[in-house]
């Protein structure tokens, strides 16, 4: 599954207001071009009034059984109110340990 494959499923399912799939392979030992780790923000309705551990559970449900190769899936799940308190903004991802910087 690629960014473009996850990024129309999400849209589909969840109809978000906001979303941003960011393929972080480059990030990792995998290396620029794979589709081993990824990144999702994404604001939608379904969202409210779910914690943050439902939020993820519904992502990976979408997304996993489309694909085994996802080594990593990082999650920014948010209702309209929590992406305006956080000023539409996420922290970038940090480098993977194992990766050659």
């Amino acid at each position: 599954m690629d960014q473009q494959q996850i990024t129309a499923l999400l849209q589909q399912a969840l109809q978000p207001s906001y979303l941003d799939v960011v393929n972080e392979s480059h990030m990792h030992a995998s290396g620029k071009g794979a589709n081993s780790h990824f990144k999702v923000i994404v604001v939608a309705a379904a969202f409210n009034g779910l914690r943050a551990v439902a939020r993820h559970q519904k992502i990976y449900q979408l997304v996993q059984p489309q694909n085994n190769a996802i080594h990593a899936l990082a999650i920014h799940a948010y209702d309209e109110t929590e992406w305006r308190e956080k000023q539409q903004q996420v922290l970038p991802s940090p480098n993977c340990m194992g990766h050659g910087d």
